[in-house]
């Protein structure tokens, strides 16, 4: 089983959540993602812990990462300054403004026909969510869950040194990310 990210100011309880940035969808149909493993039509959703990892922009690149309990002292000292507890995300400086202006919304969703799978949860059944939350302010939401928000020029270098660590990490929509020549 994967290790969750360390727990965040605020966190709150344990739920699932489909973030977008419409705030008009009433139902969520099973769809095929072709960026995951899986074959079959499902609604995807994200719990409570990994839900910063949403808090962005949906084409957004990022680079988020955290300590394990695998994590060697040497990579906590270089990439989270000695702290285990932190959790870090990363943008590229392009993004920045469509983080202060693009709202983007989190749907609670019933738990009772999703199933566990890596870090989300599936469901292969139309699903009605419980409840809409505006997110806001998304640079604020990171300040004050102290989640370290990174503005980088480019994030592929940073990247590659990441996944090479002993850290864990998440990568979500680095194909948007921008090209360093």
């Amino acid at each position: 089983m994967i290790e969750p990210a360390p727990p965040y100011r605020g966190e709150g309880p344990h739920a699932l959540w489909h973030v977008s940035e419409d705030a008009t969808i009433e139902r969520f149909e099973p769809h095929l993602r072709p960026e995951h493993a899986a074959d079959e039509p499902l609604v995807w959703a994200i719990d409570t812990r990994h839900l910063p990892l949403y808090w962005f922009p949906r084409d957004c690149p990022r680079a988020s990462f955290w300590a394990n309990s695998a994590t060697a002292d040497e990579d906590v000292e270089r990439f989270l300054g000695g702290d285990r507890s932190r959790r870090v995300h990363v943008i590229e400086s392009v993004w920045l403004d469509r983080m202060r202006e693009t709202p983007v919304f989190a749907y609670r969703m019933p738990e009772e026909s999703f199933d566990a799978w890596d870090r989300f949860w599936v469901s292969r059944a139309t699903v009605e969510p419980l409840e809409l939350v505006e997110l806001g302010d998304l640079l604020a939401r990171h300040a004050d869950a102290r989640i370290e928000l990174r503005i980088a020029p480019e994030l592929l270098g940073l990247w590659e040194n990441v996944i090479t660590s002993t850290l864990d990490f998440s990568g979500i929509r680095l194909r948007n990310a921008t090209l360093v020549q």
